[in-house]
Parts: C-alpha cells; structure tokens; sequence
C-alpha cells in the first residue's frame, strides 16, 4: 500500500502549520510585534455578539514566553477583549479552562517537544477545539491587511488582563474525575518526567492524590531546558530511572504535555500506538468504543492496524497532525484517536491530546488487571519494523513530479503485499520524511535508503535549475 499525503496548501501560508504558529524565538514570525498582530487579528476574527469577550492565555515553560505572554495580551486587550492568564499549564488545561471559564478563545504558548530556542502560538476557539485551517487562514489575510486601527476599542472598553487564581487546582480535579470511580493507585511505583515542561506542577500531584508513589524527574524548569534531554522525546532519562528504582512503570510528557509515551518495569519503550491499541481493546470489551474503531495518522504502525482488524475494528488513517485526527473523530462519532508520538486523543474526556488522561486510562486498565506486570499488559501487539528518515530540502521539490511517481512506484512494487511506503512533507519545516514498514526489516532499510537517495538527488537538480 502507498500513500502520499503532502502538506504543500499549508506550506503556501507565511505563518500557520500543521499546529498553529512555531519557529525560532525573537525571530520571525515567532516576535513580539507578529504576537501583538496575531492577537489583534483573532480578535477581529472571533468578534461574535455585543458581549464582554475573554481569551484565556497560557504558556510552557520557556524564557521566551516572558516575551510572547504581555505582547499577546496588549494586542487583546487593545481590541477590548478581556484577558485571563494562567501562566505555565499544559496545553489540553488551556482547551478545557477555555471551555469551563466560558471564553472565546483559548492561548498556548508553546513549541511543544522542541527545544527552548524555539516558541510557538496555538489557538482553541470557544468550544475547547483547535480552530480549523480556514479560519487560521481568514486571521493570516487579516494580518496581512493590517487594518486594526480602524477596529481599536474606545478608551472606555480596552480589555482588561487579570490572573486566575485556581487554575492548577481546577486542571487537577478535572483530570482525577476521569480515572474510574472506585480505583486508586495504591501500589504502584510512578516516575512521571514531566520534561522540565509545563506539568511540572500539576502531573506529580495528580498520580500522588490518586495513591501511587511517585518519582518525579524533569520538574525543575530554567527556561532554557524544556525537553533537554527529558520527556516523550528523549525518554532514556524515564527508563534509566524506572529500573533504577525498581518502578512499576514510566510516565514521559513533552513540554506542553499533551503527548505520552511510558516504559514500562523493564525499562522498554510504550508508544501512542501501544497505548491506543489497549485503551481501544478495553473500551472495546466494556462497550464503550464508538465509531467501529481508531482514528490514526499515516505514521501509525501496521502491526496496530492488523491488531484491531483481529478485534474487527477498523484503523482510519488521517494526515499527520493531531487536529486532523480530532476532526475525523467529530464527524463520524469516534472517541479513541492520536499518533503513534504519543498524542491520543479520548473525545469523551478531552477535546485535544491530553497526556495525563491518557496516562490514567492506562493505569486504570493495569489497576484492573491481576497480577500482571505492566510489561505484559502494556505490549498489545507486535510493531512490524518501520523506519522513518528525514531529507533537508532546499529547492521547489514536487513529490508529484513524474520522476517521483516512479521511484515510488518501483519502490512498491518491491515492497510487494508485506509492507507501506509513506513519502510526504513535513508541515513545519522544510523536510520531506520517507517512512516505510513491512514483516522484512532488510527491505524496509534498503527502500528507505533507496528513495532518501533519489530525493537528495531530485533536489540538487532542481537547485541547479533554480540558478541557471
């Protein structure tokens, strides 16, 4: 099976990804003056009655956010939109206060898994849902006409900008509520890293008033090590720790929390797909799965994609990106979805990735398994190899260009039956990312290094066109 999926409508837009707004901190667009016009932009966007509108802002860890925070809040509250702000919380917090606090907006300051050079904006409507690739185009046509100081509020209604008082202790409940009635964590072992993010806070004291014992790592932000070294992206740190004090398991976030990846006594990895593949099976069993099945992205492996065939549930396969899986999962009543990085996605409790919820619906699978490790409980089914590789481009590279269609067409013709191929853009930056998977590891190895090298190859060519 071959599939190309490209972001190439996305890479058109100056500013918006695949997730919101992120680049390089004081660098454009992720700059004080971009923040003050985005917010001025949504303002004017989202305008929607005569009420007093409010936007919640919240933030991670990083010192840039200092920058980003009173920049996005003048622009508010210049448009006389009152501001509500939270500093560092996890991001599916700020989509779920956004909802309980009645605002028309919600605010993220956050690059997620990336380092701390890098920042980012990302924007919930009213409704607690990341706004749709239409509307976040409408905001950049706005930015670029640039006509705000026709639409300035009088003196009399600037916004004003306060802070709220509660905002961990509501997040903390929020989330406890979501684990079932009756269970408690008394006797396990949890180190929770919560990658020097903005968890930092709130993950420990979860797991500890749910009764676990818990060893908490990555929980001592500077500004400047957010994912250093920590968290869902660099778990060495996680399984090192697990087996050195005899846990019974590892709960990784990234800096903005909304993605999980755990390991489990022995210190082995469990990714997103592991993860939504026992969550789905239990939900399954207990009559609570809807839509027939889990909505996934392209990367997701097909070891999971055949596990859930063996359940007759069906695997639906979505672009790369978060918002695309919650927006299949709206419109054909799913309530399990996410990425194989560790992003699921459980519509009855959240409307974006919220690692901690996830994270509990684990445990309380574990909870209700006897006498088993979470080694055992935790490996639902076996991942056929993948390797996926990332190719720097420099040049108007087309993945639909005749010679491309035929170096993928040779590719799966070798692939045969056994396996996929995925060649697609990246919608942050520009790499393009070969992926293949099948039951031969060899081939998989010798066709991904096949087509990385046809690509290197199709983009020297076309930069040598470019300058003649």
């Amino acid at each position: 099976m071959r599939i190309i999926k490209g972001y190439d409508h996305l890479m058109t837009r100056k500013l918006f990804g695949t997730d919101g707004i992120r680049g390089k901190a004081n660098v454009a667009p992720i700059t004080a003056e971009t923040a003050l016009q985005v917010a001025m932009a949504v303002a004017l966007q989202l305008r929607r009655g005569d009420h007093r509108h409010k936007v919640v802002i919240g933030k991670d860890t990083r010192l840039s956010g200092y920058m980003l925070e009173p920049a996005l809040t003048s622009g508010f509250v210049s448009m006389g939109m009152d501001v509500v702000l939270v500093g560092p919380m996890p991001t599916p917090a700020i989509a779920m206060l956004t909802r309980s606090l009645r605002a028309d907006l919600g605010v993220m300051i956050s690059a997620s898994h990336n380092g701390f050079e890098d920042n980012g904006i990302k924007l919930f409507g009213a409704d607690g849902y990341k706004l749709s690739d239409d509307v976040e185009t409408q905001i950049e046509k706005l930015m670029q006409a640039n006509n705000f100081s026709k639409e300035l509020a009088v003196s009399a209604d600037l916004g004003r900008a306060s802070r709220l008082e509660d905002e961990k202790g509501r997040y903390i409940e929020y989330v406890k509520n979501t684990f079932p009635k009756g269970l408690r964590l008394e006797g396990l072992k949890i180190v929770v890293d919560c990658a020097n993010g903005a968890a930092y806070k709130v993950a420990p004291r979860i797991f500890y008033e749910l009764g676990a014992e818990v060893v908490a790592i990555g929980v001592s932000p500077d500004g400047t090590n957010i994912n250093k070294e920590c968290g869902a992206t660099a778990p060495a740190l996680l399984q090192k720790t697990v087996v050195a004090e005899g846990a019974d398991i590892g709960i990784a976030l990234d800096g903005d929390a909304d993605r999980l990846i755990l390991c489990d006594e022995k210190g082995r990895i469990v990714d997103g797909d592991q993860i939504m593949a026992l969550i789905a099976r239990s939900m399954h069993k207990n009559g609570q799965l809807k839509g027939g099945g889990v909505v996934a992205t392209v990367m997701s492996n097909l070891g999971f994609e055949r596990f859930l065939k063996t359940l007759k549930l069906d695997l639906k396969r979505m672009p790369v990106g978060d918002r695309y899986v919650v927006d299949h999962m709206r419109a054909n009543n799913y309530n399990v979805g996410g990425e194989q990085s560790g992003h699921v996605i459980l519509g009855d409790y959240s409307t974006t990735g919220d690692g901690l919820i996830a994270a509990l619906q684990v445990l309380a699978v574990i909870c209700q398994t006897e006498k088993k490790k979470v080694s055992d409980v935790c490996q639902v089914f076996k991942a056929v190899p993948q390797l996926l590789v990332n190719v720097r481009y420099q040049s108007a590279i087309s993945l639909e260009s005749k010679p491309m269609v035929e170096a993928l067409h040779k590719a799966e013709k070798k692939m045969g039956d056994t396996g996929r191929i995925l060649v697609r853009k990246s919608g942050t930056e520009p790499l393009i990312r070969i992926m293949a998977e099948g039951d031969d590891e060899k081939l998989v190895k010798a066709v991904v290094q096949e087509l990385r090298e046809f690509v290197e190859e199709q983009d020297k060519q076309s930069a040598v066109k470019a300058r003649a």
